[in-house]
């Protein structure tokens, strides 16, 4: 596409100016020397005078003696956001999902409009016209076009494709608000109350997504954290949840991603802040219990064809993750049957932070607990957010009160009521024994 190492010249010589006699137009020529002994020449041509090219001379050697010489000075935006998209951002990004979307914005939001522009020409007028543009189409393109823009050009700064950034300070019509760093915007009005969520838990009992359901609105978990927890993730004696890892499509490597990757590989998560160990409600611990004695019957009648990999949320036949769409069928149909609002998966998230902020947890630890790095939270709760307490982080006794009402509503077992919760007791040595047994459960009433 274009030699990147044409940059790492070691000296440099402008030649004088000379009268080219085939176009009888005056030139100039640059020569480059490199480690191995190489060198290579660029010719500066098309002045109509001597004056002209004698001054352009002495400006490419004010370029070349501070460092600013531009050697790739022909390359289209196109060409070179194909390049950064193979040869950075592929290396650097840990799933696809990232690499997917600047593709995406690279490819049909910014080459067809300015992509045939030479890389040194673009100006910050190009930039703003650009914002414009995808302002009209979309406001959340165009916040993710000027992303694309600012982290490509920066990289492009970095490696001499370029004097100066003129995406560096540009700003997106006053028609697209901005997003202050790291907000999350919780809508009420697309989150589940608490007779919504403990109908929502009874009817999604007998469906396969029940697990998925309650590590979602329960313990916030994003949808492809929940395909990847793992039973060795849980702390049986203090009942906590560790989350190690996410579930995703595995991002090819190579230049041109020519090797198709693997759609549910485990993958890093999301950001350092996202590993997090989380307390889990009283509930979603006896499912896990429940749900780890299913988990034994398959192992044991389907041996040939069962992989005992340990994830909770797996295939009854092959014990395989389930993939990270599985629940969307099963889900419109729940809510549809429960005669829920009809709200995304992602809401139920949401929801888990708004029962959070409602019982006066703080934005910074409803942040710590929901895996994001000091984001700031707000609330629309009729345009007031004055219940939101910035305190440090209280007992999670009030949110599992919460989540684990005193009374039996509508659909909720007797066995999670104030009179008949159940105390557990396991026997350590019998449940991590070498056949990965349920050890012994005493249930005292």
């Amino acid at each position: 596409m274009f030699d990147m190492e044409l940059r790492d010249y070691t000296d440099w010589d402008v030649q004088s100016v000379f009268k080219r006699s085939d176009r009888g137009k005056y030139a100039y020529r640059v020569v480059l020397y490199f480690k191995d002994g190489t060198k290579r020449k660029k010719m500066y041509s098309g002045f109509a005078t001597k004056k002209e090219a004698e001054d352009a001379r002495k400006f490419t050697m004010g370029e070349l003696a501070n460092g600013t010489f531009i050697v790739n000075d022909n390359i289209r935006l196109k060409d070179f956001l194909e390049y950064w998209l193979e040869y950075d951002i592929r290396k650097r990004v840990q799933s696809s999902n990232t690499y997917d979307s600047y593709s995406n914005i690279a490819k049909h939001h910014i080459s067809p409009l300015i992509g045939s522009k030479k890389l040194t020409e673009i100006n910050k007028g190009d930039v703003q016209k650009l914002y414009q543009d995808r302002a009209g189409y979309s406001k959340s393109i165009a916040r993710l076009v000027k992303t694309v823009m600012n982290v490509s050009l920066r990289y492009a700064l970095s490696y001499k494709l370029i004097n100066t950034n003129p995406a560096e300070g540009m700003e997106l019509p006053k028609t697209v608000e901005r997003k202050p760093y790291h907000t999350r915007n919780i809508d009420t009005a697309k989150t589940l109350n608490m007779d919504q969520i403990l109908l929502l838990l009874e009817e999604s009992k007998n469906t396969p997504i029940h697990m998925q359901v309650l590590f979602n609105v329960l313990m916030g978990l994003r949808r492809q954290e929940i395909n990847a927890v793992k039973y060795s993730d849980v702390d049986y004696v203090n009942r906590t949840l560790s989350v190690e890892r996410q579930l995703g499509k595995e991002l090819d490597r190579s230049p041109s991603g020519q090797n198709r990757g693997r759609t549910k590989c485990e993958l890093p998560l999301k950001t350092p802040s996202s590993r997090r160990i989380l307390p889990i409600p009283d509930y979603v611990f006896e499912m896990i219990l429940e749900e780890r004695k299913k988990y034994e019957k398959w192992r044991s009648r389907r041996k040939a064809v069962f992989h005992d990999d340990g994830y909770i949320c797996c295939s009854s036949y092959s014990g395989k993750p389930r993939s990270k769409d599985f629940h969307w069928r099963h889900y419109k149909e729940l809510l549809k049957r429960a005669g829920l609002p009809d709200i995304r998966w992602h809401d139920l998230r949401s929801t888990y932070c708004k029962l959070l902020l409602n019982n006066d947890f703080s934005p910074e630890a409803v942040s710590r607990l929901m895996g994001h790095a000091g984001e700031l939270i707000t609330i629309d709760v009729y345009g007031d957010n004055t219940n939101i307490i910035p305190e440090e982080m209280p007992e999670l006794i009030s949110y599992m009160e919460e989540v684990m009402p005193k009374k039996t509503v509508k659909g909720i077992a007797a066995e999670i009521s104030e009179e008949e919760v159940l105390e557990t007791m396991i026997d350590m040595e019998d449940f991590f024994g070498e056949n990965h047994r349920i050890g012994r459960i005493d249930q005292r009433k």
